[in-house]
């Protein structure tokens, strides 16, 4: 498998739809999302995905459940699941990072 240095970010597709990491096409975030929102959305994504790995190590499916939730939130809100952001105008792409990483903010505070 390609490794992906730190340093470099992974390749396009020519219409900037999707990265190629390791030989597999995955959707691209949207780039419409200001860089300091896509942090920390990211940093919400990783913290879930922790969350998976330690709910299924303690075998806890309640918590494994409520943490791949916290993670499709995430990739919805970058862009990376659900409606293909270049399909969306501008204002709904706005909306669904907003409102998931406001959500995901809220998660995170309880």
């Amino acid at each position: 498998m390609a490794r992906v240095e730190a340093h470099q970010p992974p390749r396009r597709t020519p219409d900037g739809h999707f990265v190629v990491i390791g030989g597999r096409k995955w959707r691209a975030t949207d780039p419409l999302i200001p860089e300091e929102a896509a942090a920390r959305l990211r940093r919400h994504l990783m913290s879930a995905r922790r969350a998976v790995r330690s709910a299924t190590t303690a075998g806890d499916a309640q918590a494994e459940r409520a943490a791949r939730a916290r993670v499709d939130r995430a990739k919805v809100a970058l862009g990376e699941r659900g409606a293909p952001w270049w399909d969306q105008p501008e204002d709904e792409r706005r909306r669904r990072w907003e409102h998931g990483l406001a959500r995901l903010d809220t998660e995170a505070q309880s």
